[in-house]
């Protein structure tokens, strides 16, 4: 059984800490939360965890860390981080996605709309020394549709946000 930490923000919502808990309520997810860290309450150090979850955290993680845990912190970003850094993901329609590379939260999905982007995305993946890259685990898409505003956009991608993290970890801890 896996053991993961879960690094919150104390003014994240709580989605995809929800989402880990219920997968591993549901016997899908095979791990146990070790630790629930919210911004520095504790030193993660004094933890054994196989995966760190960073669900909500604000904070910039720390080079040396992300050198400790290699392939181990695990993110979701709201945008879609390509396989290499000079390259591209396209969107189910063939027009180039948004990386969004330092947005997130509100500023990442404004920016799917103020770009007159088809489709807004996220994607899960490692940390890595890079600022909002790493290897990618998975990704979603959902279409931008006439009218949508920052919560009615943010609202349908945060469900299938939630949805590929969990996926993430079944891949890697069961």
């Amino acid at each position: 059984m896996k053991n993961l930490a879960i690094l919150i923000s104390k003014t994240s919502t709580g989605t995809n800490l929800r989402a880990i808990r219920q997968a591993i309520k549901d016997k899908q997810l095979k791990a146990r939360i070790s630790v629930v860290i919210s911004d520095t309450d504790k030193k993660l150090a004094d933890y054994q965890v196989d995966y760190i979850c960073l669900a909500g955290w604000k904070k910039i993680i720390p080079d040396w860390l992300i050198k400790n845990f290699p392939n181990k912190i695990l993110n979701i970003h709201p945008g879609l981080i390509p396989d290499k850094l000079d390259g591209e993901v396209k969107n189910p329609d063939g027009t180039k996605a948004l990386w969004n590379r330092g947005k997130y939260t509100v500023k990442a999905i404004k920016n799917f709309l103020d770009k007159k982007s088809t489709y807004a995305g996220s994607t899960v993946h490692f940390l890595s020394t890079k600022f909002d890259f790493g290897p990618v685990l998975d990704r979603c898409f959902e279409p931008i549709l006439p009218g949508d505003t920052v919560e009615s956009l943010y609202q349908r991608l945060k469900a299938k946000e939630n949805k590929i993290y969990v996926k993430s970890l079944i891949k890697l801890c069961n």
